[in-house]
This record gives C-alpha cells, sequence and structure tokens, in this order.
C-alpha cells in the first residue's frame, strides 16, 4: 500500500518556523502479517531509539585581545573659515548657530529625552543592590570555595617558570609577574622579559620589563605604585620607573653585587621610600638605596661563626621583614636554618641574634603573621610551621608531612588565622588553624604542573598562583575566607600563648631528662675511672675466678682420694680381724 502525505501551504508561509505542539497519536496504517510466512520466520526483538544520537564537546575557544586607545580631544568640529583661537570668529559664529531653526528644533528634542532620564534617574536607582547583609550572611555560613578567575599566560613561546609575584598597591589591580627558568643552565635559552598584567584584560600584558638577565624575583614599592625593584639571575639588582617605559633606570653593578641569583627582594620602609634589601644564595645580604646602585649601603654575610667568613656563610633563599620591626629581619637559607637579624647592632658580629633549625632542606618562604608579627610561618621540604619568638627550639604549630613538596606560602592580610600553601602537584592547600590545625580546610588543584610561588592580594579576596609551565591562576576565595570575623584576633592570640606555653613545658621536661642522661653518663665515667685506678681489671678476675676453681677441683679430688684409702684400710682391717677370729675357733 503506499502511503502518500500532501502538505499544503500559502507562500507567505514559506520559511517561517515550525511550532511543534504534543497531540495523542494517530493510527495511519495497521497490517498484520501474512499467516503462511509466519510460521517459518525467525523472532528477533531489537530496540530502535527514534531519537536523534548527539555528543556533548567542551572546547576552549582562543581568549579576544582588546586594544585600548585613548584621545585628547582640545578643540574641534569648526568650519574650515574659522580659526578656533580667534575668540570674536568662535562668538559669531556661535551666535550664528543659536539662531538657525534646526538647531533650536534639535536642542528642544533632545531636551526631552534627557530630562525624563534625568527624572529616572532621581526616581529610581537602577544600580542599587537589595538585601547585601543578608547576602553576605549566607555567604559566610556556604561551605568554602575558590574558583578560577582568570588566567596569566606566558607570551613567550618556550615557556617559563613564574618565579616571582607583586600586587600593585592601588587596590590590587595590576599583578607583576617575574619569569625565570629553575633548572640549572637554561637561562641562556630563554627570553629574559619578564610582564606587567591588568587583571581586567588577561589577553595581553600591559607592559613588558626587559632586563639584561632573567628576573627570579619582582616586588612593588608599597608607597609608589609606578616603581618597581627586581633581583635578577646574574645576582644584579634592577630598578624600574613604568613612567619612563619598559627599559630599566638602573643597575647595580656586577663587582658589587651577588655572586648567585637574588631570590629575594623587600623595599624598606623610610623616609624617601627609596631604600631596598636583597638576598642571595652567596651568603649575603645587601642593602640598596635606588638612587645610586652603583654599591650597596650595607652589607651582612651569613656567617654563624660570626666572622665575615664569605666560604662558610649560609646562602639565603627567602627574606622576611615587617614594617611595625624596622630594626628587625629574618633569613631563610638553604640548609634549613631561620636566621634571625638586628640590622641596627654595633658590630656585624652582633647583627646575627639567633636560629631556628626548622627544616630538614630550603626554607622558601618566611613571613610574620600581619597581626600578631611575634609569630611567624615557614615552608620547607615536605611542611609548614609555625613558630614563636620565645622558643628557638621546635615550632609551636605544624602540618602533617605529605607526599608533595611545599614551595611557597603567605598569611592572609585580613584573617590571622588563615594562611595558604602550595605543593609541586599543583595543589593549593588553605589552612584555618581555629578550625582544624590536622588538615587543610580547602584544596584546590590549580594545574596539573607545579606551583612556585603564590601572593595574596590586599583585600584577600584574590589569590595568584605561579606554576611551572608560566601560567599565573587568580582564583576569587570564598567569603568565609577572606573576611574577618568577630574575636579571631584575640582567639588566635590566645591558642599561640597556649602553645608556647605547653612547648615550653615539653622542652622544659626534655631539658630535664636529658640532664639526669648526663649525670648517670657522668657517675658512670667515675666509676670506670675508680675501677681503673684500685680494682683488678675483668681479664684479672677471669684468670683469677679460673685459678680458683680448679683449685677447688684439685682440693675435693685429694679429699676423695683420702677417703678412698681410708676406706680401703678398714676393710683391710676388718678382714684381717675375721681371720684371726676363724683360727681361734678352729684351735
Amino acid at each position: 500500500m503506499e502511503i502518500v502525505n500532501v502538505l499544503m501551504k500559502r507562500r507567505s508561509e514559506f520559511n517561517r518556523l515550525r511550532g511543534f505542539v504534543d497531540s495523542d497519536f494517530k493510527k495511519l496504517v495497521d497490517m498484520s502479517p501474512e499467516p503462511s510466512t509466519s510460521e517459518h520466520a525467525l523472532h528477533k526483538d531489537q530496540s530502535i531509539q527514534a531519537g536523534q544520537e548527539l555528543t556533548e564537546n567542551e572546547v576552549n575557544t582562543v581568549g579576544l585581545e582588546f586594544v585600548s586607545c585613548g584621545m585628547n580631544h582640545i578643540e574641534g568640529g569648526w568650519s574650515k573659515d574659522i580659526d578656533h583661537e580667534n575668540m570674536e570668529q568662535t562668538i559669531r559664529f556661535r551666535k550664528k548657530a543659536g539662531k538657525n531653526e534646526a538647531y533650536i528644533s534639535s536642542i528642544l528634542q533632545l531636551g526631552r529625552v534627557m530630562e525624563f532620564s534625568i527624572r529616572q534617574n532621581n526616581a529610581i536607582d537602577k544600580y542599587e543592590q537589595y538585601f547585601e547583609e543578608e547576602e553576605e550572611e549566607e555567604e559566610n555560613h556556604d561551605v568554602p570555595y575558590a574558583k578560577t578567575v582568570t588566567v596569566l599566560r606566558d607570551p613567550h613561546q618556550v615557556k617559563r617558570t613564574v618565579s616571582g609575584l607583586s600586587w600593585s598597591p592601588d587596590r590590587g589591580r595590576k599583578l607583576a609577574v617575574a619569569y625565570s627558568s629553575v633548572e640549572f643552565q637554561q637561562t641562556s635559552q630563554l627570553n629574559t622579559d619578564s610582564y606587567i598584567w591588568d587583571v581586567e584584560k588577561p589577553s595581553i600584558p600591559e607592559m613588558v620589563l626587559k632586563p639584561s638577565s632573567p628576573l627570579v624575583c619582582l616586588e612593588y614599592n608599597p608607597r609608589v605604585s609606578y616603581t618597581l625593584m627586581g633581583g635578577c639571575y646574574n645576582g644584579q639588582v634592577a630598578y624600574w620607573d613604568t613612567r619612563r617605559g619598559c627599559q630599566t633606570v638602573a643597575y647595580s653593578s656586577v663587582e658589587h653585587s651577588h655572586k648567585d641569583p637574588v631570590y629575594k627582594v623587600i623595599w624598606l620602609q623610610s623616609k624617601t621610600g627609596t631604600d631596598a634589601f636583597s638576598a642571595s644564595t652567596d651568603g649575603q645580604v645587601l642593602w640598596w638605596d635606588v638612587r645610586k646602585l652603583s654599591e650597596p649601603t650595607e652589607r651582612l654575610i651569613l656567617d654563624l661563626g660570626k666572622e665575615g667568613n664569605l666560604g662558610r656563610a649560609l646562602g639565603a633563599i627567602s627574606l622576611e621583614f615587617e614594617i611595625t620591626m624596622p630594626t628587625k629581619f629574618m633569613v631563610g637559607t638553604e640548609e634549613g636554618l631561620i636566621i634571625s637579624c638586628n640590622r641596627k647592632a654595633k658590630t656585624p658580629a652582633e647583627k646575627i641574634v639567633c636560629t631556628y633549625d626548622g627544616h630538614h632542606g630550603s626554607v622558601y618562604a618566611v613571613q610574620r603573621n600581619p597581626f600578631l608579627p611575634k609569630n611567624f610561618l615557614t615552608v620547607g621540604d615536605w611542611c609548614a610551621r609555625i613558630w614563636s619568638e620565645d622558643i628557638k627550639e621546635s615550632s609551636i604549630i605544624n602540618t602533617k608531612h605529605g607526599v608533595s613538596e611545599l614551595m611557597d606560602a603567605c598569611w592572609s592580610p585580613v584573617r590571622p588565622s588563615v594562611f595558604f600553601t602550595v605543593k609541586m602537584n599543583g595543589v593549593l592547600d588553605v589552612w584555618d588553624i581555629l578550625f582544624s590545625q590536622s588538615d587543610p580546610t580547602l584544596s584546590v588543584k590549580v594545574c596539573d604542573s607545579g606551583l612556585y610561588s603564590i601572593r595574596v592580594q590586599e583585600n584577600g579576596h584574590l589569590v595568584a598562583c605561579g606554576s611551572e609551565k608560566g601560567e599565573a591562576t587568580l582564583l576569587e576565595i570564598s567569603s568565609g575566607l577572606s573576611t574577618a570575623q568577630k574575636n579571631e584576633k584575640s582567639l588566635v592570640a590566645a591558642m599561640f600563648e597556649r602553645e608556647t606555653k605547653r612547648e615550653k613545658i615539653l622542652m622544659g621536661r626534655q631539658r630535664e631528662i636529658r640532664l639526669k642522661e648526663r649525670c648517670r653518663s657522668e657517675q658512670s665515667r667515675e666509676e670506670e675511672v675508680v675501677r681503673e685506678d684500685g680494682e683488678e681489671s675483668p681479664q684479672e678476675l677471669l684468670a683469677r675466678a679460673e685459678k680458683d676453681f680448679y683449685s677447688m677441683v684439685e682440693a675435693e679430688l685429694k679429699r676423695r682420694r683420702k677417703g678412698k684409702d681410708l676406706r680401703q684400710e678398714q676393710v683391710f682391717i676388718e678382714e684381717e680381724k675375721s681371720a684371726d677370729n676363724s683360727n681361734k675357733l678352729g684351735s
């Protein structure tokens, strides 16, 4: 049977989108099987999906690059016959244009539209946000999270490691990123450029910094947002003023610079705002004035023997300076020691105050708590530790040793109990020690490559993480982890004080145990000396005991032989007596 379906419609309805609606089914044809063929037919059940098979795929498209251009409009729109600098001609032209009927009608027409918009803006604020307080309270009770906002990728073809990050002091709108290779003998093959990124325009960098050697670290001046200082791989220190362009303003001289890569540069709090100091693995800490970088203003050699011997100095790989403690600073070394120093000491030997034996490997980060400066955070090997200045033997709080090595850490600038750590497996851990000291509050897999650096924005909402493949990932932290809580500072201070007292008690107990062991060892040593002076040695005692043993055995044998002879004599006498008695009876 042939089925024909004829669809008729008007020409005006051609190419019109069809609208389908749900309706009940309608049976068109009912065909029954042939009885003669159904007996020998093979039956098979097959399910059929009438719908079209679809697949879902995700594609990361290339970001669109935007370019902002500006124009300074001074004067324009005048006729060629009029000189806009001549006041009389411009006044005459304005009077003539004001009498034009087209000009008057257009002004009246635009005036009505403008008046309506002004009244509407005065009546309703369309940008007003309602229920902000309730939303903030709800967010504070939500589960903590961190979501990726954007990724700043190295524009260079050969990707380099993000070795340094620095937020600009003007509300963190810009991010300075230092790129270098952390692998040995690869810097000569790579580009030396580093970049300044605008957070709102992540497609292309805002400015390219062109040093003579790759930058290992880069720091914004906290007082002036257009000056930066960087530490180079060849040991030099470079200074930039972004108002003058991408080229460096000044370099430190090679003969007076570091001999190894500069791993940390920090600006100092001074009246001029031009002072900074740097640290390197060559064992030196150098102070600089950017107005005169030909030679350092001061020098400190990290020799624990306090002799100023550069050959025995410890290599510095991290540096810490707190504004509230202008005379103190701390240095993290490759040997796992944290050195506390005092810059205002009279002699170089007195500048090294004390050391903290903290880690089994290099100390990659040292930072004081911004709310409680007596306590500081360190990161090295596979754990992070929190210290108190009063205890130098051990830390008061430490995290569990993980599988991946920790590379950097920093405190939250808004919450005294929160700090961040990054690992070689690409994971960002957020710790809230008031909530838990054994496990991180939040762990986020940022990327597949290792994370080498981290910096938190001043308001605490954005976190920048630098990876081994040249990616600087910006993450937005939930409000619960980036908003100060009530009485948080006092609670953290009480917890640090409690842990400090506990550690002091444990250290006192360990000192008592060590003292008892020392007394026992001294007593045993004295007994050995007395034995050597008046008593026999163990060999002599053994020989004398052996001699006594053999003498006792011989005496016993003699006694036994003597007893046997006496018994034999008695038997012989008894036999003679019995023989005499028998003779007497016979006679």
